[in-house]
């Protein structure tokens, strides 16, 4: 991968680690990000990540632009000759799969789907090659996912299935985006992978809703008073899926102030996953149950 670096006015620096969206572009753009984080350079005053990449931006009466461009091409030689580890932490996130909400909102927007006569979930399955809604949840649930930014809106994780390329889940968007979404609702727009924060318009397939809250600005819920949004760019997450009892069991938790997400520190190496895909997903997982 090549990095490039181009200026975006007078104050900041755009740094694309690569044009392919991929988890080593991910993972190369997450951590530089952190490494300009932690580098203390005198004048920068945000660095926001995304995808494949990440924007910083700087105050040019503190550091000139090719100072910081300068500082910048360093720190990317130095964490691309680092072992590429991640010290970071695995969230389990409910999913009802299927469900009733997701189900009534996409039947209102067919006129807006490229396949009126389906359902989401039926057609993310038919199009990858799946013989099932069941057996497409399935491999839904079935591997790790990598939260390569939070954005769009608040609180909202994208995220990058950790398979083999050639097992990801790939489904177009809707061909014009819905104006409704359910607060919470699982989606997946082309390779990537999304929790819908609030409730809004959208675009991505409808594949099910978790009954834990992922974002709260008046920071009422017990696991969100710290900070208002649950993920962060580097977590990991398992999606484990639900029926409707055990959705409104934990949603009754929730609105208690009882509910705790099963979360535990790990960390991930990029070597590791692309030694051993299913294995290094195992141990990920394993953490969750303390093996």
């Amino acid at each position: 991968m090549m990095t490039r670096m181009s200026f975006g006015g007078d104050e900041h620096i755009f740094v694309e680690l690569d044009e392919e969206m991929s988890l080593d572009a991910c993972f190369r753009a997450l951590s530089l990000a952190r490494a300009v984080r932690a580098s203390g350079i005198k004048g920068i005053t945000e660095v926001c990540p995304a995808n494949a990449s990440f924007l910083v931006r700087f105050d040019p009466d503190v550091i000139a632009p090719d100072d910081l461009r300068a500082e910048l091409v360093s720190l990317d030689q130095a964490t691309e000759r680092a072992e590429p580890l991640l010290n970071t932490r695995i969230i389990e996130v409910p999913v009802f799969y299927n469900d009733p909400w997701t189900r009534e909102t996409l039947m209102r927007f067919r006129e807006r789907h490229q396949a009126p006569d389906m359902t989401d979930l039926e057609y993310a399955a038919q199009i990858n090659n799946y013989a099932s809604v069941d057996a497409l949840i399935a491999a839904h649930a079935a591997s790790p996912w990598f939260v390569s930014m939070v954005g769009f809106v608040a609180g909202l994780p994208w995220l990058y299935q950790m398979v083999e390329r050639a097992k990801q889940i790939e489904v177009p968007k809707y061909l014009r985006p819905r104006t409704d979404t359910p607060r919470l609702t699982v989606g997946h727009g082309g390779c990537l992978g999304c929790m819908y924060s609030v409730r809004g318009a959208g675009g991505y397939q409808m594949f099910g809703i978790t009954p834990m809250p992922i974002y709260d600005p008046a920071q009422s819920i017990s696991y969100l008073r710290d900070f208002m949004i649950l993920f962060n760019p580097g977590d990991i997450v398992r999606f484990r899926p639900i029926g409707r009892e055990e959705y409104d069991a934990i949603a009754a938790e929730v609105a208690a102030g009882r509910f705790v997400p099963r979360i535990s520190p790990v960390v991930f190496s990029l070597d590791a996953f692309h030694a051993d895909p299913a294995a290094s997903n195992a141990k990920l997982v394993g953490a969750l149950n303390g093996h």
